[in-house]
């Protein structure tokens, strides 16, 4: 992934109104960030737990959406798999709901899926973070990256909807 801004992070958002997006806690570790090893930017805000922002680059133009943990569990449900990157955890996978963008969002409407709770599937998949528990796959990290990419834009195309 390139490295980003924080104007063009903001810029990006497309399920909250641009004030929203302005208010939000973006990294503030930016410039430090290991950008080639990142498929997509994901962060949990650290004033608001509950929350998650992810960002990706598709078809030539970033698109970024606010996520919420749903649910009393929060950040943390147990023995799951990620519905991304398909990376085993026995603790860190949760149900993160994304309000759909235009219209429909503004009526309520959201999709879900089970996510890595801290957003980090690039590193995961790259062996850069432990997630506790691991099975053995044969496929190469280049597909790990295509099969995960797939899925987030299928999830994508859904709060797109």
């Amino acid at each position: 992934m390139k490295p980003l801004t924080e104007s063009e992070i903001r810029a990006a958002f497309v399920n909250c109104s641009k004030g929203e997006a302005a208010r939000l806690n973006v990294p503030r570790d930016l410039a430090e960030r290991s950008w080639d090893d990142l498929d997509f930017l994901g962060w949990r805000d650290p004033q608001a737990p509950d929350r998650g922002y992810l960002v990706i680059e598709l078809d030539g133009r970033l698109v970024a959406i606010v996520l919420r943990a749903s649910g009393a569990t929060a950040w943390q449900a147990r023995g799951s798999l990620c519905s991304l990157c398909r990376t085993p955890h026995a603790d860190g996978v949760s149900l993160l709901v994304a309000p759909r963008a235009g219209k429909a969002g503004k009526q309520g409407h959201s999709v879900g899926a089970y996510m890595c709770a801290d957003l980090a599937c690039s590193l995961y998949m790259r062996g850069l973070k432990d997630p506790g528990t691991r099975f053995r796959e044969s496929l190469t990290l280049e597909e790990k990256i295509d099969r995960m990419t797939g899925n987030l834009t299928a999830f994508l195309a859904k709060v797109l909807e």
